[in-house]
């Protein structure tokens, strides 16, 4: 068996990092790397995600965008772990990617829990763009207003990015960005199927 750190992270964690495959690369280049993650997805087994989640972010960030394509919900508790964690930087945006995949309550209250927490603390700047971001990507799936509780004025979103300077409605546009290239390569290879 291939070292799954070499076969599934090293090529790719750069282009998942901030999502950089949306806006670093041409549309060829982006629909065969989108292929190549969704059938890695589906073919990558529990121990090599297991393997990579116990690494560092580079495997954990690539774990968690591999869980998130697939929607390998059974996975939800290990990241909702290392996500409330927030032990290493830049992982959180493949747990927050995976959160919105699934997209449902409990993925939500995964997502508030983090917000309750980390925007709680403006002197921290983790993936709170991304957590906010993801769960308004479940409010419009599931036509809920999860996210409606940190927008009042005086609420924790503006408390937190007055210390930290954010372009939220370009986080949530890029994110739902990033969601939809997923679901059309997801879309097109079960076409292919």
């Amino acid at each position: 068996m291939p070292d799954a750190i070499d076969r599934y992270v090293v090529s790719r964690y750069s282009k998942l990092l901030h999502g950089n495959f949306a806006g670093m690369m041409s549309a060829p280049e982006r629909e065969a790397f989108l292929r190549d993650l969704v059938e890695d997805a589906r073919s990558i087994t529990d121990d090599e995600l297991e393997e990579l989640l116990a690494a560092d972010w580079r495997p954990r960030i690539t774990a968690a965008w591999l869980i998130g394509v697939g929607r390998r919900t059974a996975w939800r508790g290990r990241l909702r772990e290392l996500f409330l964690e927030s032990g290493l930087v830049f992982a959180g945006q493949g747990y927050c990617f995976a959160f919105a995949r699934f997209g449902t309550i409990a993925d939500a209250e995964i997502l508030v829990s983090y917000l309750d927490h980390y925007l709680a603390r403006p002197d921290l700047r983790y993936d709170q763009e991304w957590a906010f971001a993801a769960l308004h990507h479940i409010d419009a799936d599931l036509t809920t207003a999860y996210t409606s509780r940190y927008l009042r004025p005086g609420g924790l979103w503006e408390s937190w990015s007055a210390k930290n300077s954010t372009d939220l409605p370009f986080h949530k546009m890029y994110f739902d960005l990033l969601c939809s290239h997923v679901q059309r390569a997801v879309h097109t290879a079960d076409v292919r199927r």
